[in-house]
């Protein structure tokens, strides 16, 4: 039986992440900014599932989830740090409190907590955090640079702790979720500016999110999941450090290693080109 601290379970993948590890028989701390978002999922699983307020923004409130989470749970062998928002604007619309605030729920929180657990987890030789990140953590989209900037830094902070950790016996992991029927796209929120110059390049990206829960060709939250557990289950010391997960992951992946390649080849042509004949 493994036991979990999930950020961000109201809804969507969090949600769904902490119904099936309860599922499977472990011990879930499951938190959100309210409380009574969770009330369906102690139902669903009576003495598996606790319920913990947490604003990851929030450092009093960090300090007490974990507190709470390995106190009830009798220690801590899993966090996911799933909690996020989602925060759209051109980088010349975007102000210094908006961008602040989204890095303080998409960095600042997760290496937070993780800084919490690490003791517990190095004093019993073992554990796992698992960062949720996205496709947005390997590629830019246009109106999302502070969305993106917030999970390329959280993968860059996975990596460096990966080696960081490993002689204690503790595993990281980022997984990359691809399009999933959420309402993550209804939940972004748009930054207090927004210049007509950038109509073109962003409002279409912007729609493009806004259908994303109605999109049946999307993962369903429940695959995610499952995902994640075969990857705390199955992926031992050696797993890879990022796991992108959903239908669409591998696709757009895989296009922009070739993107970058050609782009790596460009720039090794700009600055040493090739001698004339």
């Amino acid at each position: 039986m493994r036991r979990w601290l999930i950020t961000g379970c109201s809804s969507g993948l969090g949600r769904a992440l902490a119904l099936a590890a309860a599922g499977a028989g472990d011990q879930v701390a499951a938190t959100a900014r309210k409380p009574a978002a969770l009330e369906e999922l102690v139902r669903a699983h009576p003495g598996r599932i606790t319920p913990i307020a947490l604003d990851v923004r929030d450092a009093e409130q960090c300090e007490r989830a974990a507190r709470t989470a390995a106190d009830r749970l009798g220690g801590i062998d899993v966090l996911v740090n799933n909690a996020g928002s989602g925060l759209f604007g051109a980088v010349e619309e975007v102000g210094d409190a908006e961008l602040r605030e989204q890095l303080e729920v998409l960095l600042v929180g997760p290496w937070r907590l993780a800084r919490l657990v690490l003791p517990l987890m190095r004093a019993q030789r073992s554990g796992h955090i698992v960062n949720v990140s996205s496709l947005a953590g390997r590629m830019a989209f246009p109106g999302l640079a502070a969305y993106v900037t917030g999970k390329f830094a959280l993968e860059g902070m996975s990596q460096a702790l990966a080696g960081e950790v490993a002689e204690h016996g503790i595993r990281v992991t980022v997984v990359e979720p691809g399009g999933f029927a959420t309402d993550y796209g209804n939940a972004l929120v748009e930054s207090a500016t927004r210049l007509p110059a950038y109509a073109a390049s962003t409002g279409a990206a912007l729609d493009g999110f806004r259908t994303m829960a109605d999109n049946q060709e999307l993962g369903r939250p429940e695959e995610f999941a499952d995902a994640v557990l075969r990857v705390v289950r199955d992926g031992g010391a050696s797993g890879p450090l990022r796991v992108p997960i959903g239908p669409d992951a591998y696709t757009y992946l895989a296009a922009a290693e070739r993107a970058a390649q050609e782009e790596l080849a460009a720039a090794r042509a700009l600055v040493r080109p090739e001698p004339s004949a």
